[in-house]
């Protein structure tokens, strides 16, 4: 189930940064805008700013459990919450 959801949540924040950039060179050149409805350029800013923010914890955290913090804070960005589970898993060690 991790999978789809890091597959879908990778294609969506992709997604939301592009609408973001054409939307700031559409502002920047004075282009034309398509009518997206408003409440879409919030959701997909509240989207990365989560993103960012788990990223940011990811990145901290990391090198506590052993993994470069700039990589694995780039993967929880674009995978979101499941990279943050997958960093604060415990697992038990066999003998």
């Amino acid at each position: 189930m991790y999978g789809f959801i890091k597959v879908l949540s990778t294609c969506l924040i992709t997604g939301a940064i592009g609408l973001e950039l054409w939307t700031l060179k559409a502002t920047l050149t004075d282009s034309w805008i398509a009518s997206i409805p408003e409440p879409v350029f919030w959701l997909e800013r509240f989207a990365i700013a989560i993103h960012l923010l788990e990223g940011g914890v990811a990145a901290a955290y990391a090198p506590s459990r052993n993994k470069p913090a700039l990589r694995y804070g780039t993967y929880t960005f674009f995978v979101g919450t499941v990279g943050l589970l997958e960093l604060f898993k415990h697992t038990v060690e066999t003998p």
